[in-house]
Order: C-alpha cells, then structure tokens, then sequence
C-alpha cells in the first residue's frame, strides 16, 4: 500500500508579494473569524486593509519572507530518507495548498496518509482548521485514502524531552539559576475558549510537564512565566501579554521558548527575536535570548516518523 505522511501548517509567505494572500486566507478562515460568511468578509477585508502595509514591512525585516515553508521542506525531505515514506507540507493559507497536494497523491496512487499537525496543541484554530481543509479537498477530489491522523503531541515524553533540549541548547552555558526562563504561547481570545477550545488547558499542561523534565535534568532556572503573545485588536485575549511581562521585569536576564510552534516562522524570528528584543532593549535587559524551535532537527524528524508509526497502529 502506497502512504505518505503530510504536515499541517498555517504557513507563511514565501515572498512579499503573498502577504495579502496570506492574510485574505487566514481572515477568511471561519475558525479564525466565527461569524456568519457575510460579517467574515467584511471584518477580515477590514483587517487585511489595516494591517497589509505593516505586515509586508515587517517580513522586509526578516529577508522578505517567512522561513516557515523552507524549513518544513527540509524536515519533510528528512523524514522521507529517513523513513522512506514520502512526505509533504501543507499549508492552510499560502502554497502548497491541500488540494494540490492530495492532487499530487492521488495521481500517484497513494492509498493512506498520515497527518501530522506542526502544532503541538490541539486547537479549533489551527488544527481543526487544518484537519478541515485536508478532509474538504478529498472531497472535491472524490479522492479516498485511508487517513489518519495525530491531534496532539504536547504531553509526548519524548517531545517535552526535545522541548528542554532547546532550552538547554539557547542557555549557551550560562548559569540558568541566573536566569528566568519566559515561556511564551501564542495567544487567542478568550471568547474561543470559553466556547470550549482545549488549547490554554494543554498549553498550561506542557508548561507543568516541561518544568518537571528541566528539574529531572538539573535545570534550575531563577524563575519561569508562561506568556502570551500576538494579540490582536482590543478584545479580551489570554493572559498575560508578553509585552507587559517585559515591560514589568523580574529578572532583567531572560530566556524565550516559543512552546506553541515546532517551526520557526515570523512571529518567532520578527515578533520575539525583533521587536520584543527591542522592547527589552529599551529597558535595559543584561541579556535575551530566544529559543530555536524543533525546525529540521534530526531528533524532531525521528520523533514524527515514531508518531506516525504510532498514529496507523491506532
């Protein structure tokens, strides 16, 4: 039987000119906006508008594209050597699409396929959507395959495991008791939620069994915070905000990990390594450092292969 393991991703723009389509995609996702088609449309044409400039601006800043679609490319071509089952991204609101991608396997004769979300937590706006998107495409191809799927992976031993890692690695042998270690989570409404999305629960669990791992290795920072970032508008979002946690420091030495993402993309390389550093320049931090995210490592390509393994004996 034919397979291939596909990863799941909102993505990034891989040049200036798909910021828009980019943004149109994502504001036009009804996970992102739940509201009828009518108000989406124009809340997200709306937002686009205001934020289009600034946001091509800021990908300027970081070679004028996201590094998100690259790196997947080089996790995926891993994981096919190393597995030798064949492996592809699959991004929810800039290419490659899902459609052309299930297109790609169908024509070849793929029978299952295994999808592998690049978000540790479950969320309706990430992971559903995602999960939606690949499940619609089948249906406009009249395409069945065998599919099956991976959720979460957030309280995987072996992944809590390869989170420390990171942070140990980002320490650069610095004394981490020195040191406080700010957990940093992208942020989402409290209204989404409070309608029953699971992501600040799992968020908060992966922030306990992360702190229980650095201990078991000996691994003591001063102190840890979990904050969240990449709030957007004026409504009521997941607290606390990660600007006001630097603006009110407790220790002017810190440490970021990006818990949320497994791939490096703007809102690490620009909002956490860019504009939050300046944030703390401003200040007048000792030090801030950012933490790489899994990315292409090897022991992150060996750890997907091992879920896959896991999700078709299911």
């Amino acid at each position: 039987m034919k397979q291939a393991i596909l990863l799941l991703n909102m993505g990034g723009p891989s040049n200036i000119g798909e910021v828009e389509l980019f943004l149109k995609n994502m504001f036009a996702d009804p996970n992102i906006i739940q509201s009828n088609i009518a108000v989406r449309k124009l809340v997200g044409s709306i937002i686009v508008k205001k934020r289009l400039h600034e946001a091509r601006e800021n990908y300027n800043l970081i070679g004028g594209k996201s590094p998100l679609l690259d790196i997947t490319n080089e996790l995926a071509k891993k994981i096919e050597q190393k597995s030798g089952i064949k492996c592809l991204p699959v991004m929810r609101y800039v290419p490659p699409f899902a459609t052309d991608v299930l297109k790609e396997l169908q024509d070849e004769g793929v029978e299952k396929i295994t999808l592998i979300p690049m978000y540790p937590h479950y969320s309706t706006t990430t992971t559903k959507s995602s999960l939606d998107d690949v499940i619609k495409s089948c249906k406009e191809l009249n395409y069945n395959p065998e599919i099956k799927v991976t959720k979460s992976y957030y309280n995987n031993d072996a992944y809590i495991t390869l989170q420390a890692k990171l942070i140990i690695d980002a320490l650069q042998s610095k004394d981490p008791r020195n040191i406080k270690l700010i957990i940093s989570a992208h942020g989402l409404p409290l209204s989404i939620i409070k309608a029953g999305d699971p992501y600040q629960e799992q968020i908060e669990e992966n922030c306990r069994l992360l702190k229980a791992k650095l201990q078991e290795l000996g691994v003591h920072f001063k102190e840890i915070e979990l904050a969240y970032q990449s709030k957007v508008g004026n409504g009521s979002w997941l607290e606390p905000n990660l600007s006001d946690v630097l603006r009110n420091p407790t220790n002017l030495d810190v440490l970021l990990f990006p818990i949320a993402f497994t791939i490096d993309n703007s809102e690490t390389v620009f909002e956490l390594d860019i504009e939050h550093r300046e944030i703390a320049k401003k200040i007048g931090y000792n030090s801030y450092r950012v933490s790489k995210c899994p990315n292409s490592d090897d022991e992150f390509a060996d750890f997907i292969i091992k879920l896959a393994q896991i999700s078709n004996q299911n």
